[in-house]
Order: structure tokens, then sequence, then C-alpha cells
């Protein structure tokens, strides 16, 4: 009975700890932003450099009902890039899939859907039945698919997540944080087909059978907060309310988290506040502007021809404070250029400095090929420089 006692006492001392140093770094969150989210966790993340400026509980694993499906539309996109998926494919819908409970479009077993309606059915609609079809049509079972679900996510560094379905519907093991959701967000929005469909406010979903199933977009703020243009919401009985958006204004684009809300109103609403937070403190500046070669040429030796131009591999940002007056200066560090180069390849770095720190840096790439002097190049050069 005593040794029952003491293990009472330290279980609630931990847990005592654990809510203390919760309600501590939440306090000191509100205490460096001027807001508190009125939600079990929440991330503020810049798109572009990754940079977060807000965080409640970033961490804590929870259910995320529908945000899953935010893992279910990175794959199908990453598997239409490698090009092993089209999306005028037509997948056949089997039983299992059509059996899906919640959200749903109302597949029809053993008919054929384009990749194209169920992809859009899944980000308006957020329809279970379409990411078991597309889940089983990729990967030959959902269980298959969980596994590069899991896999992907380990390759993100995505370490408080763990998916046992497509679709986010309750039952097993299956957990994630805000940070994470953020993190596999900012993923999937590097595929710029999403947004096509993502602003979409509202469809008619066509069966082959005739019948139209009408779906609307479950993400409001893509209507009720200027710049929104994306998200994926969530909702089950243990995880609340959950959206993770996303908003660009100029430059900036923001990734917003709110996991674990009371009612979509305020789910929303706590969404809309990180993104007025961050929009009124912080800017994204380019500092390079990708496919743009530098000025000046540079050496290549051994080649066809003399000089060769270097471009940035892609824009460069710097997520900053607004008023920061910081001074920054550009290095550029070439490679020993030898032919053959072809374009395209890896010449250099251009680094964006800040007094002696690199805050940031991009790769530099050749803007042409240059093919190697044969011997018959070297020797009119000889006659034509004698």
């Amino acid at each position: 009975m005593k040794k029952l006692l003491m293990m009472s006492v330290a279980l609630c001392l931990a847990f005592s700890a654990i809510c203390g140093g919760m309600v501590a770094a939440n306090a000191q969150a509100t205490e460096q932003t001027g807001i508190h989210v009125n939600a079990k966790s929440a991330v503020l993340m810049d798109y572009d450099t990754g940079t977060v400026v807000f965080t409640q509980n970033e961490t804590e694993r929870m259910p995320i009902a529908s945000m899953v499906k935010i893992m279910t539309l990175l794959l199908t996109f990453e598997e239409i890039d490698a090009g092993r998926l089209h999306t005028d494919d037509m997948i056949r819908v089997s039983e299992n899939a059509a059996s899906m409970g919640g959200s749903q479009a109302f597949l029809d077993a053993h008919s054929d859907y384009a990749v194209n309606e169920l992809i859009k059915s899944i980000v308006v609609g957020s329809a279970n039945d379409s990411c078991v079809a597309l889940a089983e049509h990729i990967a030959g079972s959902v269980d298959g698919f969980v596994l590069k679900m899991n896999e992907k996510a380990h390759a993100l560094g995505m370490d408080n997540t763990q998916f046992c379905n497509c679709t986010g519907l309750p039952g097993g093991e299956q957990y994630c944080c805000a940070r994470d959701v953020a993190v596999m967000t900012r993923a999937l929005l590097r595929h710029v087909q999403f947004y096509d469909y993502a602003k979409i406010w509202m469809f008619d979903f066509a069966h082959p059978s005739g019948r139209v199933t009408q779906l609307a977009n479950t993400n409001k703020l893509i209507r009720a907060y200027e710049g929104c243009d994306g998200g994926k919401t969530g909702f089950t009985n243990e995880a609340k309310y959950c959206l993770s958006a996303t908003a660009k204004r100029g430059e900036t684009r923001l990734i917003s988290v709110v996991c674990g809300a009371e009612s979509s109103k305020v789910r929303n609403a706590q969404n809309a506040a990180l993104f007025n937070y961050g929009f009124a403190n912080y800017e994204t500046r380019r500092m390079v502007t990708g496919g743009v070669p530098l000025e000046g040429d540079y050496e290549v030796t051994g080649g066809k021809e003399k000089t060769i131009k270097a471009v940035p591999e892609k824009d460069c940002f710097l997520f900053v404070k607004k008023g920061d007056d910081r001074t920054f200066e550009y290095a550029v560090e070439t490679l020993h250029l030898c032919a053959p180069v072809r374009s395209g390849d890896v010449i250099g770095t251009l680094s964006v400095k800040c007094g002696n720190e690199t805050v940031a840096s991009v790769n530099l790439v050749s803007d042409r090929d240059i093919k190697k002097s044969t011997y018959i190049d070297l020797v009119d050069e000889f006659i034509a420089n004698w």
C-alpha cells in the first residue's frame, strides 16, 4: 500500500512537471509574440526558409484527423512528377475504397475514375474513399502505401509522426505533431499544381453512372482570409478541429498549423491570428533571382569555348523581421572549371553574407554545354595566335 502511494505521488509530480513545462513554454510564446492560440498546439512557419516564428506545444504527439491526407497528396504528386502516374490515368475503385466512411466522394465500386478528379475530391472535399483508391493504385495496397508514408516522414525529419492509414480516420497507433504537419505541408506546397486544386471553392464530382456529388472546400479561409490559397482541414472527436493553411502576401508565404481547437470557428480564427502576426512582423526578401546569369564570365580550361556564365540554380530568400536594416554582401566562389562542362552542372556557390556570417547560399550552375577541345581545335588556336 505504501509503495502504491509513493508511486501515485511520483506520477502526480511527474505529470505536474510536464504540465508546468508546457504552461511555461506557452507563457513564453505568448510573452514573445503577444498572442496565445486557443488550441492544443500550433506552429507558424515561413515557407521559403522553413523558419519557425511561433510555437505552442509544437512537438506534442496527437491525432491530426484528415491532415494525414497532406502526406497522401504529397506522395501522389511525387508519383506524378516521377512520370509513374498521370492526371488523366483511370483508376478502378475497389470495394474497400468505396466502403470508406466519414467525408467521401461516394465512389462507385468497380468503376473507373480519373486521377485528376480523385485528387480534386481529396483537396476540396477531403474524400476518404478517393485517398484509398489512389493509395491502392500507387502501392498495391493501403498497407504498402502507409509504409511509403512513414518512409517519407522519416526522410523529412518528422520525428514525432507515425501513420497507420492514408485518411486520418480513427484507428491504430497514429499520431503527428504541429511542427511535423508544417514540415509536410511545406513539402506539399513545392508542388505548384496543388494550388490549382486548393483554390477551388465548390465543384460537381461526376460519377461514371451519371450521378453527381457536390463537394465544397472544407478550408473556408481561402475565401475569408486575404492571400490564403491552400490548406487541409481535419476533424474527429479525438483530434478536435485542425487546420494547416498557407497564405501569401507579396514575397512572403506563411504556413500556419492549428491542432485541437474546440470548433471550426475557433480553428479558423486562430489560423488567421497567426497569419496576422506573421505578416505584421516579418517579411521575405528575395536576395537572388534564380535563372538570371551573374555579370561577368568565368574561365573554362581545355574547352572549345573559353568562358562560361554562372546562373543561380534557384531563388534565394531571407526571412527577416520588418525594419531589419542590416547590410548584406555577396560572395562568389567557383570551382576550377575544366571541359567538358554540361548545362546545369554545379560550378560554384553564391553566398549572401552579413559581416562574416553566411546567412544564405545558392548553387551556381553552367548556362551552356562546353565540349572539350580536340587536337584540331588546339592546332587551329595555335595558328590563329601565330
